[in-house]
């Protein structure tokens, strides 16, 4: 990834946004053509704090063949992002940018223990269901056993040891405080969540400038 050492992120934040995020592009290489999937995942660490990223495939889907253990994958995890007109700078001769937040992972991939499969899907739903409370959280525990033993063997557990960590939030650091502020208060007015979430997380690295967004009046983090 190309990291400007003004977006680049630490370890830590990297980690915790990709944590947040569970989605995904799984991207690698079979014979020199790329291969590459969306899907969802989980964190967890080893006992030496090595991060490990789990995730499952259909057994049809192409990547299927190619975890050995030894060849690098990558993990692409994108946050909000949003277009930014000229026009809204205070300072003259800009020009348009696009602001976003990413993070890519890599590492070796290797298959999953077969037994260690329910506990990766029981773990990932209940990351998600928890997001959707006050639902009740949906469980493995309301299929038949049939039936969820024939959507298990459809799959395949994947486990990425991650040894490279690279990330990147663009968010008009480079700016002065007046092209700052205007540019936050522009996407904040924007219709699309993508645009308001940067706006927020513009707000958050400079709290103590004049906002006139609704971030800056909530006081979000």
């Amino acid at each position: 990834m190309h990291t400007p050492p003004l977006f680049k992120t630490d370890r830590a934040a990297s980690l915790a946004f990709a944590e947040a995020r569970g989605f995904g592009l799984v991207c690698a290489c079979d014979r020199g053509i790329p291969v590459a999937s969306p899907v969802p995942f989980c964190i967890d660490y080893a006992g030496d704090g090595t991060p490990r990223l789990a995730f499952h495939l259909a057994r049809n889907n192409p990547l299927i063949d190619l975890p050995d253990g030894r060849n690098h994958w990558l993990m692409a995890v994108t946050g909000a992002d949003a277009y930014v007109s000229a026009d809204w700078y205070v300072s003259p001769d800009q020009v348009p940018t696009w602001l976003y937040q990413a993070v890519h992972l890599s590492g070796p991939v290797k298959v999953m223990p077969a037994q260690d499969l329910p506990e990766h899907l029981d773990r990932l739903s209940e990351t998600f269901e928890t997001r959707l409370l006050p639902k009740r959280p949906w469980t493995t525990a309301k299929m038949t056993a049939g039936r969820l033993r024939a959507m298990q063997n459809g799959i395949v557990g994947l486990v990425m040891t991650v040894d490279d960590i690279q990330g990147s939030f663009k968010l008009n650091q480079h700016k002065s405080d007046a092209d700052h502020v205007a540019v936050a208060d522009a996407l904040a007015a924007r219709p699309d969540t993508s645009a308001r979430t940067l706006a927020e997380r513009m707000v958050a690295l400079r709290p103590q400038l004049d906002y006139n967004t609704p971030a800056a009046d909530s006081g979000v983090e």
